[in-house]
């Protein structure tokens, strides 16, 4: 299972890390989120949820 929300579909998104001397290398940017048990279809199930989905009430645990 990926990392990425099953609420919202947030995924890790990649970009660059750049120094001083303007050197570039890749580098990429986790998603926060949490294995939560949730009421699907009636059935509890565990899915991985952002904390804003959690936050923001578009999702209930179970």
């Amino acid at each position: 299972m990926s990392r990425k929300c099953y609420i919202t579909g947030k995924a890790p998104k990649s970009g660059n890390n750049v120094s001083h001397a303007n050197n570039k290398t890749k580098r990429t940017w986790g998603v926060n989120v949490q294995k939560v048990r949730i009421i699907v279809d009636g059935r509890p199930m565990k899915v991985y949820v952002s904390t804003r989905a959690l936050k923001s009430g578009k999702v209930v645990r179970a």
